[in-house]
């Protein structure tokens, strides 16, 4: 390799190493959507995560008579709130109104144009808010908890999972996973192979392309890692956001949540 060529590969490196030092959460404007969730908030109990140096936001939903034995943590999608009206806003009042306790969660936010090479960059700051979630309702006494997550939060439960491994949780459910931007392919695939505990991969037959051309090699990690309990579930007409489908998202998390619950009793 020629000098000229060694100092271009040494220079992209350093500007790669500088720009990617460059990206933090915006939290201005995720207070400005934590400010907007709570204006349309109409049930559940806001509370605050302590997350390493950070006061969290998060939106707890308790029915009277639970129907199954645990909670679950709902992680919304890129840029969005705990309530937000597509996905995480319907899962949270829909499992709240079949007995199931959850806790949706903030996760950290970028500019409104920013894609899915910048939010790589922020993932590990999801991991103290993903643990937190977890504490908060071991403490309230649950000992059994599922992650929910959908798109963005895909990624980032994902990353948490290949670095601390799932045995602090007892269900995963990704939706939309494997989402990202044009000609911004994931660096490498999620580690379903190494999950021990059951995985419900859900999406829309109407989704992101790298969502649907990705499934069947999904469904294989999937199968490798030998939980029998794990499925793969297309929702028909559905698209990455669900809308128009929002019940037929719901029943099938409850569904398959309580299929698990029921067969552990």
């Amino acid at each position: 390799m020629s000098a000229v060529g060694l100092v271009i590969i040494v220079y992209c490196c350093v500007a790669r190493a500088a720009l990617a030092a460059e990206i933090t959460p915006d939290y201005p404007r995720e207070q400005r959507l934590i400010e907007e969730a709570e204006a349309g908030l109409f049930d559940g109990e806001i509370v605050y995560l302590s997350a390493a140096e950070r006061k969290v936001f998060a939106l707890l939903s308790e029915p009277e008579e639970p129907a199954i034995d645990g909670a679950v943590v709902i992680l919304h999608g890129r840029g969005f709130h705990p309530d937000w009206p597509q996905v995480a806003g319907p899962l949270r009042e829909g499992l709240t109104d079949l007995g199931i306790v959850n806790l949706s969660v903030q996760m950290p936010v970028l500019a409104k144009d920013a894609k899915y090479y910048a939010y790589l960059e922020i993932i590990p700051e999801s991991f103290p808010r993903i643990e937190a979630a977890i504490d908060y309702l071991r403490v309230l006494g649950y000992s059994w908890i599922a992650l929910v997550a959908h798109s963005c939060s895909v990624h980032m439960t994902m990353a948490w999972i290949k670095q601390s491994g799932d045995d602090r949780i007892d269900a995963y459910v990704g939706i939309g996973m494997g989402a990202t931007d044009y000609r911004q392919p994931m660096p490498e695939p999620f580690p379903l192979e190494r999950l021990s505990v059951p995985v419900l991969d859900l999406f829309g037959n109407q989704d992101y392309p790298a969502v649907l051309k990705m499934a069947p090699e999904r469904l294989s990690a999937i199968q490798a890692a030998g939980n029998p309990q794990s499925a793969q579930v297309s929702i028909d007409g559905a698209d990455h956001f669900f809308e128009d489908y929002e019940n037929e998202l719901v029943e099938a998390v409850a569904d398959w949540l309580m299929s698990l619950r029921t067969s552990a009793e």
